[in-house]
């Protein structure tokens, strides 16, 4: 399944980036990255990526969220996880990135503190 992004502000400064499909080897997933670039460049810098969409997620798309994360985080701002699946969240917790980058049930419970 090809990767769909949509791009919304959500008010305070807070950017959803809503995900749907998979986080795979190829052109699509690089996008992530890429969005979320044109993102920092714009000084959007308070970024929640809802996950409620995704249904399977590589060691690529592990790697360009871990990405996506350290380039906010370097540039001051701060990467939040929302409505991830519970087999995504299984990778998740495998690849130990839920303990770096925190992980929300809801993107209002992502935005909550941002």
């Amino acid at each position: 399944m090809l990767l769909q992004m949509e791009i919304r502000e959500l008010g305070n400064d807070v950017t959803v980036f809503q995900l749907t499909g998979h986080i795979t080897l190829g052109r699509d997933s690089q996008q992530v990255e890429w969005k979320t670039d044109e993102l920092l460049k714009a000084c959007k810098k308070k970024i929640i990526f809802d996950m409620s969409g995704v249904t399977l997620v590589d060691s690529t798309g592990v790697g360009i969220i871990v990405t996506c994360f350290g380039r906010l985080k370097k540039a001051g701002g701060e990467l939040r996880l929302a409505g991830v699946q519970s087999n995504v969240g299984g990778i998740f917790k495998m690849t130990q990135i839920d303990k770096i980058i925190a992980m929300h049930p809801s993107v209002e419970a992502a935005a909550a503190g941002l």
